[in-house]
């Protein structure tokens, strides 16, 4: 990913925490079947070696494991982003843009085959994802040959990581106040998108203006 240094993220903290609330992320590997990419919700494991480790499972018919064990493996993640109008700016006299939050985390994988290990992961990515439910649903509530049958269609991986990128373009290159318009009319914005954007600038680049 091309970082220039004004726009480059790398408190692993923070990136954790784009991580944890993109999790819905682009698993991409090349091997013998060319480049591939598979989109799976994943699991951030924070405290497992120096930058985590990214666990998720994919379908075993998905042919995408096959090569993930044979060579590195990067998962992106895509936080807030959008378009940002040069009418924004003090100056007219600059162009459009696009404001962006991007990670890329990179590892080997290794494969999950056995069922406990499995239904583990099941069972904690469901956990995460059913939390604000009045009665979440489980692994427990369904016949246990049901089940059996559920975790041997899936192939469990996990990736721990060997390196962190962060990319977070939120106008650093523009001045103060460039970021305060830029900000203000995100936030103005209908776009449930926007004010994202507008949110994560403002909590990442204001202190800036500080300074």
């Amino acid at each position: 990913m091309y970082v220039p240094a004004d726009f480059a993220a790398s408190d692993t903290a923070v990136l954790h925490e784009v991580m944890e609330a993109n999790s819905f992320a682009t698993l991409v590997s090349g091997g013998k079947q060319g480049l591939m990419a598979s989109h799976v919700p994943v699991l951030i494991d924070r405290d497992r070696g120096p930058n985590g480790v990214i666990v998720a499972h994919v379908a075993r018919a998905n042919p995408h494991w096959q090569d993930l064990a044979d060579g590195e493996a990067m998962v992106v993640f895509q936080g807030p982003h959008g378009y940002v109008s040069p009418r924004w700016y003090a100056s007219p006299r600059l162009v459009p843009t696009w404001n962006y939050v991007a990670v890329h985390a990179y590892g080997r994988a290794r494969l999950v085959w056995d069922a406990n290990e499995l239904r583990t992961i099941v069972t904690r990515l469901a956990a995460r994802h059913e939390a604000d439910a009045a009665t979440p649903w489980t692994l427990d509530g369904l016949p246990e040959k049901q089940v059996a049958a559920l975790l041997k269609a899936i192939v469990g991986v996990e990736i721990p990581i060997v390196k962190l990128e962060g990319k977070f373009k939120l106008s650093q290159n523009r001045t103060a106040a460039d970021r305060r318009s830029v900000v203000d009319a995100l936030a103005a914005s209908s776009e449930p998108g926007d004010q994202a954007l507008a949110d994560f600038m403002t909590r990442h680049t204001m202190p800036m203006e500080v300074a």
